[in-house]
Formats: structure tokens, C-alpha cells, sequence
């Protein structure tokens, strides 16, 4: 199995999908730090940051800003981290983590940034599917 397919499956990039464009996925993060926490990939399989083409860089411009207008709109983070680590997924990818100094009311609960101003939880709680798909389908809402 490729790195591409593993990698996919591990973070469900295809079903907890919100957003895609030639180049990138935006995916929701299946352990949720915060709300919206979630995953940009490329699309090819891509081991490292410097094999990206021209077109690549530039669309990853674009769907940047789609993640941060959606995100200001629905839960008006105070910053957004993107992390690139790569450790264990050789795969081309952010975590991207919007990071509140205050709790979020959402969704019928209360979200809390524990690690705020620190460092992102990595983990953060393993959600249910069916809790997952709504989350993604409130964030498409916005999009």
C-alpha cells in the first residue's frame, strides 16, 4: 500500500473531507484539540515539503485562505497554528490547529484550548463518527 493510501485512511481524509481544491484536501482532524482542528494534505503522493511544484505552492495559497475565512466566520480563533512535523506520515501535510484563549461555545458544548498559549494538544479526544461528520458538515456550512 502507498504512503499516499495509508496515510489517507489513517486520517480518514477522504470521509471527514471540507474542503478540496486540484492540489489539496482540507480535512477535519479525527481527535479534535480544538474545533475545527484539522488536516491539509496534498492530493499526490509527495514525501517532502521541497518536491512541491509552482502550481502546488500557489494553490496551497488559496486554500489557506479558504481555512482561515471559514474558520474567523464560525469560531473566530484568536490564532491559527500549522503545523508540518512528518514525523511518522511521510506524506505532505498541516495539522492545522485554531486556537482560542477563551472556551468556544458550539455545537451544544463548550471547547476549551487546554494548552493555550502553549503548544497544541496533539491528541486531542477521539470523537464518534457520527459527532466527527456533524462537525464537518457545520463547517462546510460556512465555507
Amino acid at each position: 500500500m502507498s504512503a499516499l493510501i495509508e496515510f489517507q485512511e489513517k486520517f480518514q481524509v477522504n470521509d471527514l473531507m471540507i474542503y478540496e481544491t486540484d492540489y489539496w484536501i482540507w480535512s477535519l482532524r479525527p481527535h479534535q484539540a480544538t474545533l475545527g482542528a484539522g488536516i491539509l494534505s496534498l492530493k499526490r503522493q509527495c514525501d517532502t515539503f521541497g518536491e512541491l511544484t509552482q502550481q502546488e505552492f500557489c494553490d496551497l495559497s488559496n486554500v489557506i485562505k479558504v481555512i482561515e475565512k471559514t474558520l474567523t466566520r464560525l469560531v473566530r480563533y484568536d490564532v491559527i497554528n500549522y503545523l508540518m512535523l512528518m514525523m511518522f506520515d511521510k506524506q505532505v501535510h498541516f495539522h492545522v490547529f485554531p486556537r482560542f484563549k477563551n472556551p468556544v461555545d458550539a455545537l451544544d458544548e463548550r471547547w476549551v484550548d487546554a494548552n493555550w498559549p502553549g503548544i497544541p494538544e496533539l491528541l486531542g479526544d477521539p470523537l464518534k463518527h457520527e459527532r466527527l461528520m456533524k462537525i464537518v458538515q457545520f463547517i462546510k456550512a460556512s465555507l
